[in-house]
């Protein structure tokens, strides 16, 4: 039985995830995942944390609203690594208006048990779906919902368990205009949620610009 772990991985070196994929793919992934790491450790420091937070935060209770979600009802959610935007703030606007949150235990598997915030107890793999909207980490979004993460397949795993509005938080930059690799189980999100531009609906219509630095795309 896997033995679930109460932080989140941490950003593994660049390489092709295994068992999700075959042929050409993993290798244009891993390279893509390699460039948005560099541009994290380029950009995150000089960033303000604490505005970010409140401003995801802001974003993410709008998502929610816009999702149906009230108090007593679920969302999912996740404790945010140094490099990735801050949840902090998101996860503490939930639980004050008495929305439960939702977060992971990744296993020894990889897959992706839950507990609620403030809570250690596992609720099991199928808990997510017990979420009307689920927060996701990624290192980039295209502007189609395709989403690039940290290569583990934590989230391919456990999001076939959920029907929820699926909205990524991700640092300015990492909203791309250029098509991100996609496979066949990959699953599109609904919304992206930035610092600097609030909730936005995917895919975004024809023409709209999502402004980055120099390279990040």
């Amino acid at each position: 039985m896997p033995t679930p772990s109460p932080d989140r991985p941490p950003e593994p070196d660049p390489q092709p995830t295994s068992g999700y994929a075959a042929g050409p793919a993993p290798e244009d992934k891993a390279a893509v995942r390699g460039r948005l790491r560099r541009l994290r450790r380029e950009q995150v420091p000089g960033r303000d944390r604490a505005a970010d937070g409140e401003a995801i935060a802001l974003a993410a209770l709008r998502a929610a609203r816009e999702a149906g979600v009230g108090r007593g009802d679920w969302v999912a959610a996740y404790e945010s690594m140094p490099t990735e935007p801050p949840t902090e703030a998101l996860v503490a606007a939930f639980v004050a208006r008495g929305v439960r949150v939702l977060l992971p235990l990744t296993l020894a598997d990889w897959d992706l048990d839950w507990r609620e915030a403030g809570s250690g107890t596992a609720l099991g793999l199928d808990a997510v779906g017990r979420a009307k909207v689920v927060f996701v980490p990624a290192h980039g979004v295209d502007v189609d919902g395709t989403r690039i993460g940290q290569g583990k397949g934590c989230y391919d795993r456990a999001l076939p368990r959920t029907a929820a509005t699926l909205v990524a938080v991700v640092h300015p930059w990492e909203l791309l205009e250029d098509d991100l690799p996609r496979e066949s189980h990959d699953r599109a999100v609904d919304a992206v949620v930035t610092a600097e531009g609030g909730l936005r609906r995917l895919p975004a219509p024809s023409g709209d610009a999502f402004p980055g630095p120099a390279g990040s795309r």
